[in-house]
């Protein structure tokens, strides 16, 4: 070891001093604000999605719906609008990430609304930080149904479907598209769920739904990739030795675009027939396999840019393309719906931004045209649950070369609507 001279050793400590001083006394990294200035605005909006890694399209996409959705509020000439300052941070689909930024949001830049969320496991864990400081959290993308009910908190609001609703009209639709095969032999069933939380509640609800319904099943098997699974042959291996009528899968984003890709190189998508009734029909997993997506798979999403022929929806994905130069994932449209939400809350509460139990009481009793409902449906918030309700579309895929890089889109729809899917879970067994 060499010797350091004394003079030289304190030297080197006052350096390091200096250094953590002046570390301890820099400020936080800035965030990335859009909409209004923080001397102008009456509301903080702090959202929080991933912005890289499998699942980072689904924040980058939200971040330009957020855009329109500030750009729609604008061109209002409603009274009463706030201005809202919109705060952006980049979970990384972590829970400690998220939870670090959103406290951050609340605690030093005032936010009173925290919105956004992927990963349904980070919601819980925001969720519970929202309930905490009386703030409201926004739901924009996650789906457990867990969020509505055991995590339920007053200011707590989902503005796209959830688990419940969306496996509930994938029963349906398996009652309806597989009447024929019922009244012969119960369909034998194969789940593949990614395996944390979200995956559990879809597996569950499904099964309720199903069992109210009093469809003949059987289950061949359940599956659990981790997520971000590299490697899929297994599992794949493994459903084709179960030889289900169905397989029922629940992965979304890269981690079923990179299912699908794996998939096509064997037998399973001959040998039983495929669904995902949750994001399978993103428009992301079709632009990413292009010729590669399979014809014939029964798909769902909470957002289709060929479905509701609209003007607003056509409004929404032809404006989307055009600042973004490619087209909308359904995170997109949940992120312009949660903003249009605030704004519209907001503003039926009278114009008192500060007055949050006014707002809550207006977010209750809300209805809003968003880009996903057909002509002459309105989505409406469930008073009791905080649950918006929508209408679920599902769909085939087919040929449609109309949304490129994307060859194939959803076709042969059947239309769910929430008096279809609550009426099931009205029904005592």
């Amino acid at each position: 070891m060499i010797p350091i001279s004394r003079n030289r050793f304190i030297g080197i400590l006052v350096a390091i001093c200096q250094l953590v001083l002046v570390t301890i006394a820099m400020p936080a990294k800035a965030l990335e604000s859009l909409g209004a200035s923080e001397d102008t605005a009456d509301i903080v909006v702090g959202c929080l999605y991933p912005m890289s890694g499998r699942a980072g399209v689904l924040g980058r996409d939200s971040v330009v719906g957020i855009r329109l959705a500030l750009q729609y509020i604008e061109q209002q000439e409603l009274p009463a609008l706030p201005r809202l300052r919109v705060l952006l941070g980049d979970t990384k689909s972590k829970r400690s990430t998220a939870v670090t930024i959103a406290k951050r949001f609340i605690e030093e830049e005032r936010a009173t609304f925290l919105c956004g969320v992927v990963n349904s496991s980070v919601a819980i864990q925001v969720t519970e930080i929202a309930a905490s400081a009386d703030a409201f959290f926004v739901g924009t993308d996650h789906a457990s149904s867990r969020l509505t009910d055991e995590f339920f908190h007053d200011r707590y609001f989902r503005v796209t479907n959830d688990t419940r609703q969306s496996m509930t009209a994938g029963a349906l639709f398996i009652r309806d598209y597989f009447a024929d095969h019922l009244k012969k032999k119960p369909l034998r069933i194969s789940y593949l769920g990614p395996d944390y939380e979200y995956g559990y509640q879809v597996w569950a609800d499904f099964r309720e739904a199903l069992n109210k319904l009093g469809v003949d099943y059987e289950i061949a098997g359940a599956l659990w990739p981790r997520l971000s699974e590299p490697d899929y042959s297994h599992y794949i291996n493994e459903l084709i030795r179960q030889k289900p009528d169905l397989v029922v899968n629940s992965l979304w984003g890269g981690d079923f675009v990179a299912f699908v890709t794996q998939a096509t190189d064997t037998r399973l998508f001959d040998v039983s027939r495929f669904a995902n009734f949750e994001k399978g029909g993103d428009y992301e997993i079709f632009a990413h396999l292009g010729n590669r997506m399979p014809l014939g798979l029964l798909l769902a999403s909470r957002h289709h840019n060929n479905w509701p022929e609209t003007d607003f929806n056509r409004w929404f994905v032809q404006e989307f393309q055009r600042q973004a130069g490619y087209y909308p994932s359904s995170g997109a449209q949940g992120a312009f719906t949660g903003i249009l939400a605030i704004a519209e809350a907001a503003r039926q509460a009278g114009g008192d931004y500060k007055n949050l139990e006014s707002i809550e009481i207006a977010f209750e009793q809300l209805s809003l045209t968003t880009p996903e409902d057909p002509p002459g449906f309105q989505s409406s918030m469930d008073p009791v649950t905080h649950q918006i309700r929508q209408v679920m579309a599902i769909g085939e895929t087919v040929e449609d070369p109309r949304f490129p890089p994307a060859k194939v889109m959803l076709g042969n729809w059947r239309i769910y609507y929430p008096s279809d899917y609550e009426q099931v879970h009205s029904i005592t067994q």
